[in-house]
């Protein structure tokens, strides 16, 4: 009888490595088991044979064959295999013959029914294989789940325990054990928060946490060679300036070193990408959230093909992994020959686990010449502990609970008399201060707002900064009511970091609330930097913080209203009216002075890393104020010419220098501002690639026309009739100086800001001569000129300002600034 079975297994096994044949894979051990089925089922094109044919492999003849009539299944695997099970009431094995040692697959389906006095969803129970421990007191309450392992075999059988947990039992609706292709699992994989570093998967078990297709599909077990079931990305997804591409005809594995064993056509066909088309300039990433069980390293696999075929040649992105580098300026057209639709994988692991949350992210790299990123699939797997587990057994949980427990006791008894004392002081001096603040904005006692003084190193008032903060945190229903619960109509702007609203508190003033996304770890940093940037600062060119909130893990920022909005939208994009040349001078002068007071008012320099038209903002008098400091950056030291970190900022505002030796110093701000200033100029975007190719980029346009001695051609034509041609040419020279490729050769921001005022000087003397010849006052100095009657009025005569026009004048602007913030 053992002999006719396992003629019958190798008949069946023999048949499916023909149908395998046809898609490219012949596994040579395939065992498939509709477990308690006294008959074989088809599914699809492979069928899963009666588990009374492997009585032989089976260790127990005590277990019962269990069946249910249930019709309600829904599953994306086929429900016939759910129809029956095996019961186990005691420990059971399956012992499987390997011919080929090597990776295999073990796939355990599992649907709970009840069954004369058994109820499977209280089955409560372990399974093993080899010495690797995959489930530890599993229990399925509802539904219909399929576990999937993967795991290094080196002997002749395979051994699958099922022990049932002390008076309960075991279940298996079905089981598959294949032999899996060799190119499948990596040896080794580079681990992304240790660079260098790689960990050996030879001697681990993975368990497939999620197989993911981006594009918003499902890619089903049958068109997949190796029966896997890929799940759409839509509910993972925290971003929303996506866009969803197909185009599975276009997929094509010839001459690549990728198989449709990695992943199907289905999976490479679609993907999800940055909808940048609108907007040339965007830097934002895509993001989707997955949950995973904390404690445990992951190979996570990135699945690419460019099926866009964009006409904007090859672009470069970046891929992270819960904010740390996976990938860093990820060349796709490079790595695929510039075949359009060749598929193109890599695997990496990830240690940083101590959450449950893994967050993926894919965005544009500040190398790449646009805004682009794409994703097609993606794939978590567990790999198994150093106890070869891959479960966390409630012993090691309560050891870790116990030993926090401890700790936190043995604190709370050293500091609990300290914290009375410190309890009691600052709850009067908060009651005070909240007294001050609920009369200053006109709120009733019921809106309990709060504020927190954190100049205090000891106190923990505000656990999120790590500097001394000053600032007012309001409750988050104050500000739902201020932004008629963040209603769309009451958008204004929206960002890498978020939205932003216009808002309205009871006593009537106009606030700017920005809304950031899911409390990501890159997100939290901007929000706590930005948060202490504007708290450490005042000054009437730079954008004032009211408040924020972290309540209900949200972080939102509060910042006074900007009537007129972005300089952005009133050079182009919108039918804001014109502004005039005088106009746009002031506007560049009231820039450049919020920047050198970022850059001389206080020690180390505050370097703000992200310069761009869409970060200067204006109020009502069209008074410009420079906003957004998430990035903003300490400078260097005194003894030190620059600080050495990651490149960040907006596509084609970022200093070359920068770029490429990612040494940042206050200059890289000048050369941000000098595309500003080019942006002014021209009234057009930095990038836009609607353009002929020449005219793409703006600074490389406009430079080259500089160089025929024609930047006329590139100017804004409202500019041409109203401005003064010295004026013009000033003004180019000094954007000219801003943009050099060396830093060296830059000006400070002070004689930036000396030249502009001088341009403003030329263009106020063609509008309005007075009767002696002389220039007409300028508006910004005039007031620091009239408060210091020592300060000689004839020294800023035309006649000096030539002179004066090459020395630097950082030392006057610093001692300037400091008036300005009164």
């Amino acid at each position: 009888m053992g002999n006719l079975s396992f003629q019958l297994i190798l008949s069946c096994s023999y048949l499916f490595c023909l149908i395998c044949i046809a898609s490219g894979f012949v596994p040579l051990d395939n065992y498939l088991i509709d477990c308690g089925s006294p008959r074989n089922a088809s599914v699809g094109n492979r069928t899963f044979l009666a588990d009374n044919f492997y009585s032989d492999i089976l260790s127990t003849a005590q277990n019962i064959l269990a069946n249910t009539n249930s019709s309600s299944l829904s599953s994306s695997y086929d429900s016939t295999l759910y129809l029956t099970a095996r019961i186990f009431d005691q420990a059971s094995r399956y012992t499987f013959p390997i011919k080929e040692n090597g990776r295999h697959l073990i796939r355990l389906y599992f649907f709970p029914f009840v069954y004369r006095e058994y109820n499977l969803s209280t089955a409560k129970f372990s399974i093993s294989a080899q010495n690797f421990t995959l489930l530890e007191g599993f229990q399925l309450d509802k539904g219909s789940v399929v576990k999937e392992y993967s795991f290094n075999i080196t002997t002749n059988q395979l051994v699958l325990t099922f022990t049932p947990n002390t008076d309960s039992f075991a279940f298996v609706n079905a089981l598959e054990v294949i032999s899996l292709p060799i190119e499948l699992i990596p040896h080794s994989a580079r681990i992304v928060e240790m660079p260098g570093d790689y960990q050996n998967l030879q001697s681990k078990a993975l368990e497939t946490v999620l197989r993911v297709n981006m594009g918003n599909q499902t890619v089903h077990p049958q068109k997949d060679t190796l029966w896997r079931l890929w799940v759409s990305d839509d509910t993972f997804l925290k971003h929303s300036t996506v866009s969803i591409v197909s185009n599975v005809k276009a997929v094509t594995y010839k001459n690549g070193n990728v198989t449709e064993n990695i992943a199907p056509p289905s999976v490479y066909g679609t993907a999800t990408k940055l909808d940048s088309v609108l907007d040339p300039n965007l830097n934002v990433n895509i993001t989707w959230l997955f949950s995973v069980d904390a404690g445990f390293n992951y190979l996570v696999r990135f699945h690419f093909c460019d099926i866009v075929n964009s006409t904007l040649g090859s672009f470069l992105f970046n891929v992270y992994i819960n904010s740390w580098f996976a990938y860093r300026s990820f060349d796709l057209s490079t790595l695929t020959s510039n075949v359009i639709g060749r598929p193109y994988y890599f695997d990496v692991i990830t240690s940083s686990t101590s959450s449950s949350a893994l967050s993926v992210s894919v965005g544009p790299s500040p190398e790449g010449s646009y805004p682009m990123a794409i994703l097609n699939g993606l794939e978590i797997m567990k790999i198994s502990n150093s106890q070869d587990s891959l479960e966390t057994s409630d012993s090691e949980n309560g050891s870790l609970k116990t030993n926090s427990r401890s700790k936190i006791i043995l604190i709370a008894g050293l500091s609990g008399g300290i914290c009375i004392v410190l309890v009691v002081v600052s709850a009067l001096f908060f009651v005070c201060r909240r007294r001050r603040k609920l009369a200053a904005v006109g709120h009733s006692k019921e809106d309990n707002f709060v504020m927190n003084q954190t100049g205090d190193k000891n106190s923990n008032s505000l656990a999120v900064f790590s500097t001394s903060t000053f600032g007012y945190r309001y409750p988050f229903t104050a500000i739902e009511e201020a932004t008629n619960n963040f209603s769309e109509d009451l958008i204004i702007g929206t960002g890498g970091f978020g939205k932003v609203y216009k808002g309205i508190f009871r006593d009537g003033t106009k606030v700017a609330v920005k809304r950031g996304q899911s409390k990501s770890q890159q997100g939290l940093t901007e929000f706590r930097t930005e948060i202490e940037m504007l708290s450490q600062f005042r000054h009437r060119h730079l954008v004032s913080l009211i408040g924020y909130c972290d309540e209900r893990n949200e972080m939102i920022i509060i910042y006074e209203f900007m009537e007129n909005g972005t300089l952005k939208s009133h050079l182009y994009c919108s039918d804001r009216p014109v502004l005039s040349w005088k106009q746009r001078l002031e506007i560049c002068i009231g820039s450049a002075k919020g920047l050198h007071y970022l850059h001389t008012g206080s020690t180390r320099a505050i370097i703000h890393r992200d310069v761009k038209s869409a970060n200067i903002l204006l109020d009502e008098n069209l008074m410009a104020k420079v906003a957004d400091f998430g990035l903003s950056k300490t400078g260097p030291e005194i003894d030190q010419t620059h600080v050495s970190t990651a490149v960040k900022g907006s596509f084609g505002y970022l200093d070359p220098e920068y770029l490429t030796r990612q040494q940042l110093t206050e200059k890289s701000d000048v050369y941000s501002f000098g595309v500003v200033m080019l942006e002014i100029l021209c009234g057009r975007a930095v990038i836009d690639p609607s353009l002929p190719r020449e005219k793409v980029n703006l600074v490389e346009w406009a430079m080259k026309w500089r160089e025929r001695g024609r930047i006329q051609e590139t100017i804004d034509p409202h500019l041409v009739a109203q401005a003064s041609e010295e004026s013009l040419w000033k003004f180019v020279e000094i954007a000219e100086k801003c943009l050099a490729q060396c830093g060296l050769d830059r000006p400070q921001m002070g004689d930036v800001l000396w030249n502009l005022e001088s341009a403003l000087q030329v263009q106020l003397k063609e509008e309005k001569p007075s009767d002696k010849g002389e220039l007409a006052p300028r508006a910004d100095w005039i007031g620091y000129l009239d408060t210091h009657p020592s300060a000689s009025t004839t020294q800023f005569s035309m006649g000096s300002l030539g002179d004066l026009a090459s020395v630097s004048m950082s030392k006057l602007f610093a001692k300037m600034a400091k008036e300005d913030m009164r």
